[in-house]
């Protein structure tokens, strides 16, 4: 857990510094932020920027990412000898420090295996890619059943998984995250996620709960096990969207032929077709008939019998209301147009 830890610390260093650049400014925000917990020793620990540019040769090193909030650095922390992720708020910053307070507060609770960010890169064989979306399942099991509250992601994607030296599966970014009463479970709020990936009736009423978050996930594992993105508008029509297009698949008989081509015929076939039935579970358009997260993983282990789903994908039923924009990989939140992404 050394390698969370650091990547959450770095992250709040960032945050700390600007809140005090910002100080002047907007001294009503900042004194509260935190609601105390940085000067009672409960919180995340305060790095300076000296310190931050350091592990980041001062934000000039590789840059793992660009997200709402800004650019996310890769860096070293030396007393630890382990690489950290390093979030910096831009100018340019779609999302307020509000958001990122947040995000540091939820993230300061959890201790799980496979969550905050790290980084590996590599073309994933198959082990790899099944090993990836355990982990992402395990994560949000823990989110959704095992804390004292349900905390609601809202915004799992390909870009928030990132993986250690080991390729265990690290999920971060909660900066759109919501803690919810397990009882409830859901949560009325503005819109917030990234096309091609949110539940479609997120779309029509910005209710974020697990079913969404199931749903987010099942884009995931589709996306794992075919090695493409949600949306390609650059493909022909009837292969553009991964859901639709592997939903015909499975209704021709033909799911084997969603597999990732650069895995030539090197999968376990029957755990690919566990995974590509288990992500059309996840995805179904009617939210009541999607699974938990405890019964994909069950199935995932061959615990349980796969589900007999419909050959023909259902018709969603959900509008998709004006005033929401939403650019490709980006949070949306309330504006004028939608935009399919990238």
């Amino acid at each position: 857990m050394a390698g969370g830890a650091a990547a959450l610390i770095f992250g709040t260093g960032s945050i700390w510094f600007i809140l005090r650049r910002k100080r002047k400014k907007a001294n009503q925000v900042d004194g509260n932020i935190f609601d105390g917990e940085f000067q009672n020793g409960m919180g995340p620990r305060k790095f300076s920027l000296a310190q931050i540019a350091k592990v980041t040769t001062n934000f000039k090193g590789e840059k793992l990412g660009v997200g709402g909030f800004g650019a996310v650095f890769r860096g070293y922390l030396r007393d630890l000898d382990t690489d950290v992720a390093v979030k910096r708020i831009s100018k340019a910053s779609k999302q307020g420090i509000k958001e990122y307070a947040s995000e540091v507060k939820i993230i300061s609770r959890l201790r799980h295996k496979n969550l905050v960010k790290l980084i590996g890169k590599s073309l994933l064989n198959w082990d790899v890619r099944f090993k990836i979306v355990h982990g992402l399942a395990s994560a949000l099991f823990y989110l959704h059943e095992e804390g004292d509250h349900c905390i609601l992601h809202r915004d799992i994607k390909a870009s928030n998984i990132m993986l250690d030296s080991g390729f265990n599966a690290k999920l971060g970014d909660f900066g759109l995250a919501r803690l919810v009463d397990h009882a409830k479970g859901s949560q009325t709020t503005h819109l917030a996620g990234t096309m091609g990936y949110m539940a479609p009736e997120c779309v029509l009423s910005g209710k974020a709960s697990k079913e969404a978050d199931v749903y987010s996930f099942g884009v995931v594992a589709l996306e794992i096990a075919c090695g493409r993105r949600s949306i390609e508008p650059t493909y022909e029509e009837s292969r553009a969207s991964l859901v639709a297009w592997v939903w015909d698949l499975f209704g021709n008989r033909q799911l084997l032929g969603a597999a990732d081509p650069k895995l030539s015929i090197d999968f376990d076939a029957k755990e690919m077709e566990c995974l590509l039935i288990v992500g059309l579970w996840c995805v179904h358009p009617d939210p009541k008939s999607r699974p938990s997260i405890r019964k994909t993983i069950q199935v995932l282990n061959f615990e349980a019998p796969l589900p007999k789903l419909p050959s023909a994908r259902p018709t969603p039923t959900y509008g998709v209301p004006v005033g929401c924009g939403i650019q490709a990989s980006d949070p949306c939140f309330s504006t004028p147009t939608i935009t399919i992404p990238r």
